[in-house]
């Protein structure tokens, strides 16, 4: 009897910390069984009354090219990079890739503008304005390699001010609202600091003197730093730099690589924390001027991972940024056609570029035309945003979970809708056509609902299209 009374304690004892050890195992990995418990499930609501205006309403129409090349790396890719229609492209090494300087004469730089000019007309073709990444210092003008500082600043401020008086000039290339950041990831090209002897402060100061001093040119912007990551510190030193010396500061712009959209997020929060704690009260300019999955090749860039990951991000920051550029455009040449790098098209060594996924999460995003509608209620693993279309209502949702796990219902209600007879469509990313239609009746108290139901890394736009009006 003692032994059978032992035996079972034992195994009561026993059971009792294989549970303790599975939950903590649970917890630890955020499996999908217990995982869900930490997140919050979507509950989306669309007011279809309340259409406005955003300047930053399509904000996923910028594209970044790297530099992969010298010279005119955008040539073979320009009618692919029109059909999904950019606003800006943004490129880098503008002075030292293009070989822009070509000696001195009495003292004074002699500039060549002719290799940048290729490219330029480049992104002109694909229908988009130039985004300038002003970098890297180039030989003749550095004091060292492409990332350091010039041999005197008076230099660094003539190139800057030549580069706008030709892009932005009226007697130049004539583009408006060309922008010009300064330099490309100084905390990593070139380790500057906003403190100390190789200051970003230096930089800036002498860029802006060079780029306001520009004569006879059309509008244009001013801003950066283009940091790897955003960095509390950095923005508050640049504000606090550009305040005490009346320096325009019309943009601040950083780059994120990540998986985790939290990330993204506690970014923005925090920008918008500072801005207001600072009483920043210009009207300034939030810009990811890069960003990916990761900074280093990834196999998921050749996937529909990455296409789902840009929809997300879109989604997520649509209306709470200015512009979001996708890196990159093309690949870089590599030693097959596929090989985890950056781009959205592939490297013509390798035969006609082709399209990755990423590529048609621009043809998506593209369909979402209008003006921005209120939403809430979204989750940790549904985002999404809606626009209208004279009286189209259209709902982007992306459910996108890194572990591909999260499986999901999502209630969904319209609310301010004008009453009368309407075509549902759902379109899905994944098979990029209408994968259901059907006619629905919005009654008198404007409300229609409905449940849609998503796997893991999966996009869908849902469309509500008047048929009739009631008068």
């Amino acid at each position: 009897m003692n032994k059978r009374r032992s035996y079972l304690s034992f195994l009561v004892l026993l059971s009792f910390f294989v549970v303790l050890y599975f939950s903590f195992f649970l917890i630890r990995n955020k499996t999908s069984f217990f995982g869900k418990a930490f997140g919050k499930k979507a509950d989306i609501l669309v007011d279809a009354g309340s259409a406005f205006d955003l300047e930053r309403s399509y904000v996923w129409k910028n594209l970044a090219q790297g530099g992969e090349e010298n010279g005119r790396m955008l040539y073979p890719v320009v009618s692919k990079i029109k059909k999904i229609s950019p606003d800006y492209i943004r490129i880098d090494h503008v002075f030292d890739y293009y070989e822009v300087v070509k000696g001195r004469e009495n003292g004074r730089l002699i500039l060549d503008w002719s290799n940048l000019d290729l490219t330029i007309s480049d992104i002109l073709a694909a229908g988009a304005k130039p985004f300038i990444s002003l970098s890297y210092m180039p030989d003749g003008v550095s004091n060292g390699d492409v990332t350091d500082v010039p041999q005197n600043w008076a230099d660094w401020e003539f190139l800057v001010r030549s580069l706008v008086e030709h892009i932005s000039g009226k007697n130049g290339l004539a583009i408006p609202d060309v922008y010009y950041e300064v330099w490309n990831e100084p905390d990593l090209f070139g380790k500057f600091r906003t403190k100390g002897k190789k200051s970003y402060l230096d930089l800036y100061f002498y860029a802006h003197r060079g780029a306001v001093s520009a004569k006879n040119t059309l509008p244009f912007k001013i801003g950066g730093p283009a940091i790897t990551s955003h960095y509390k510190n950095w923005l508050v030193d640049i504000l606090n730099f550009a305040s005490s010396n009346s320096l325009r500061f019309d943009f601040y712009s950083w780059h994120t690589y990540s998986p985790d959209l939290l990330k993204f997020e506690s970014d923005v929060i925090e920008i918008e924390k500072v801005l207001l704690d600072k009483g920043w009260d210009k009207k300034l300019e939030l810009i990811i001027s890069e960003f990916g999955i990761t900074g280093d090749n990834d196999k998921r860039y050749d996937t529909y991972f990455s296409a789902i990951h840009n929809l997300a991000v879109t989604a997520l920051v649509e209306g709470k940024i200015d512009k979001l550029f996708t890196f990159e455009i093309k690949d870089g040449l590599g030693g097959e056609k596929y090989w985890g790098r950056w781009g959205i098209l592939t490297h013509e060594k390798w035969g006609e570029p082709m399209e990755k996924p990423r590529y048609n999460s621009f043809e998506f995003l593209n369909k979402m035309k209008g003006y921005s509608v209120n939403t809430a209620g979204f989750g940790s693993w549904v985002r999404g945003f809606a626009k209208k279309e004279k009286n189209t209502i259209r709902l982007l949702i992306v459910n996108y979970d890194a572990r591909n796990k999260n499986y999901e219902a999502v209630p969904v209600k319209f609310i301010n809708l004008a009453p009368g007879n309407y075509v549902y469509s759902r379109f899905s990313f994944l098979e990029s056509k209408e994968v259901a239609r059907s006619n629905i009746v919005v009654g008198s108290s404007g409300v229609w609902q409905t449940t849609e139901f998503l796997d893991p890394n999966t996009a869908f736009i849902i469309e509500l299209s008047p048929l009739t009006q009631a008068p």
